[in-house]
């Protein structure tokens, strides 16, 4: 079966913030954490991404921009099309248009959001600060066609390769509700924190989550995820619990790895 993959995403790496890989591999299942990569460059990763492989990842990024916005900035509406005028852009371009379009909405609805915001919780994919998603969109995706990946219901490519919408906030929330794991600010990396991540992996590993699947992973492993208090690890590794119940799903002859029908030009937060 292939491997699969769990990424952290960043839209500027660098040492002290890398991107994060969690790789394993699910059998009966136990989703097996094998190793955790980092990347500290957009290039050193879209390298790695293009090499041959065989793998299903879910990754902590937006893959579509909400159709309201697309159609009242007047961007075309197929999904590739949109793509490549939407990273032609620089990001001192988007930031512009999309505080236009906000600006010109009532307070409480300034952002646009795409379907499956609601049901993941997740940030509208047009948001540039706290997090900047729009920013993640703007560099991950053009590594993900450059290395010429699948992206189910959106854009055909090397089958063997399955690139997925995740979102780690979804399961953690099942867990935790809204009480936070993680923080990058050191003032905020606090016991409490420390004991959420702890129960968020306990979790995990007993499989007492909707996915009903169980982490398993070294002890050295479950400490790294732990004792990262930027979160960033345990991000890519819930990442990999999504990809492993994607990969099932195929498994068990759904063609869209358990996504369900979906806008084209949005596309679908797996799991959600």
């Amino acid at each position: 079966m292939a491997s699969l993959i769990g990424c952290d995403f960043s839209s500027r790496p660098s040492k002290r913030k890398p991107i994060v890989l969690a790789l394993g591999q699910a059998k009966q299942g136990r989703v097996q954490l094998q190793a955790l990569q980092t990347f500290e460059t957009l290039s050193a990763f879209g390298e790695w991404l293009a090499q041959p492989a065989d793998w299903v990842g879910g990754f902590d990024l937006p893959f579509g921009l909400p159709r309201e916005l697309v159609e009242t900035l007047g961007w075309p509406t197929d999904w590739t099309a949109c793509m490549d005028h939407y990273c032609a852009l620089e990001r001192s371009q988007i930031r512009e248009q999309f505080a236009a379009f906000c600006n010109a909405r009532p307070a409480g609805g300034k952002f646009a959001h795409r379907a499956a915001d609601k049901p993941a919780g997740s940030s509208p994919s047009m948001k540039w600060v706290n997090p900047p998603v729009a920013y993640m969109l703007h560099a991950g995706v053009p590594l993900l066609r450059q290395a010429g990946v699948h992206l189910p219901g959106l854009h055909a490519g090397d089958a063997r390769r399955v690139a997925l919408e995740a979102y780690p906030g979804l399961l953690a929330r099942e867990v935790l509700g809204n009480r936070s794991y993680k923080s990058d600010d050191k003032a905020k990396q606090t016991p409490e924190r420390l004991l959420a991540r702890r129960e968020l992996l306990s979790v995990l590993e007993r499989g007492q989550t909707r996915l009903g699947l169980r982490l398993v992973a070294s002890n050295a492993l479950l400490g790294r995820l732990a004792d990262d208090a930027s979160g960033d690890a345990l991000d890519a590794t819930l990442c990999l619990m999504q990809a492993a119940w994607a990969q099932q799903q195929h498994a068990a002859g759904h063609p869209q790895y358990g996504l369900p029908p979906c806008d084209p030009l949005e596309g679908w937060i797996v799991t959600a």
